[in-house]
């Protein structure tokens, strides 16, 4: 630089750059480094009011992605969000896609090709015949956040198997959990998975685990989520039973109720479905027949 060059000679700063029309903000100005801009924000605010985690934003993106015929770039993607109470400019929505790879060309479409379900309502003959797992999200009051429940149910006593409760559930956790459910019920081998196209389920890895370990896994029609009825029905008992009646102050306390929760519904509560039983005792008499039948 000129100025540089006159000042080094001995010349005063300001008679510099008076001389050379160079005002002192310019002159010492030295970019940061790093990108330029705030954080992104981790949240996505509601109508209401209401924070709502950006992993809540994206499972929403998710959701209206697997729907039949629905093919969104970002700002189709924006509006709709929008319209269904969520504050949010595209921009914002780009890079929530960007990120999970949901742009129109982007979208990764795992190998092999998914089996989608050949029979829309299944009826269980036996125990662990036929699992269904699905996400429902529980908002916690006093952190302001949302996070995920994944549950495993098996349809013929309505027991659930297995639950965990993450921040965000990434294929890793649905390894995990099945995992602990192997491992609790050891004898479950060769029987048949249902789940819906998100992107926990779809994952390679996941979807090789299972094979791996001889489950047969199987994916809901899009916008269809009758053909997974029997986790939704446990999922809406979870929120009329637990999540309405109470607001939770952390992570902690949810887990808390939900653990004992899980207790009482597998061993105690009422099923019209299993005859007015519990699913433990369901169970427990139909090995008792099963044995006393030879």
């Amino acid at each position: 630089m000129v100025a540089m060059e006159f000042i080094s000679r001995g010349n005063s700063v300001n008679t510099v750059l008076s001389s050379v029309g160079l005002s002192k903000s310019v002159f010492y100005y030295h970019p940061s480094s790093g990108k330029r801009g705030g954080r992104p924000s981790s949240f996505t605010l509601t109508e209401t009011g209401e924070r709502v985690s950006n992993e809540v934003v994206v499972h929403e993106i998710e959701s209206l992605l697997s729907r039949e015929f629905v093919d969104y770039g970002y700002i189709k993607i924006a509006h709709y969000l929008k319209q269904h109470t969520f504050l949010i400019n595209k921009k914002k929505v780009y890079r929530l896609m960007k990120d999970k790879k949901l742009l129109l060309g982007k979208r990764i479409t795992p190998a092999p090709k998914r089996p989608f379900v050949q029979y829309r309502k299944i009826s269980a003959e036996y125990p662990y015949q036929f699992l269904e797992m699905d996400i429902k999200y529980i908002y916690i009051h006093g952190e302001k956040r949302n996070v995920f429940l994944l549950t495993i149910l098996d349809l013929f006593s309505r027991k659930a198997l297995g639950y965990t409760l993450k921040a965000s559930v990434r294929k890793k956790d649905v390894i995990s959990l099945f995992n602990a459910t192997i491992k609790a019920c050891p004898n479950i081998h060769g029987i048949t998975v249902r789940n819906d196209n998100g992107s926990q389920f779809i994952a390679y890895k996941v979807r090789e685990h299972l094979f791996e370990h001889g489950f047969s896994q199987e994916f809901i029609h899009p916008g269809t989520p009758e053909e997974i009825g029997h986790i939704e029905a446990l999922h809406s008992i979870i929120e009329r039973e637990v999540v309405m009646k109470y607001e939770f102050e952390n992570f902690e306390e949810l887990y808390s109720t939900l653990d004992r929760y899980f207790t009482f519904y597998n061993a105690e509560r009422i099923h019209s479905s299993i005859g007015f039983t519990s699913p433990d005792k369901f169970l427990a008499e139909y090995y008792s027949r099963e044995a006393l039948h030879g």
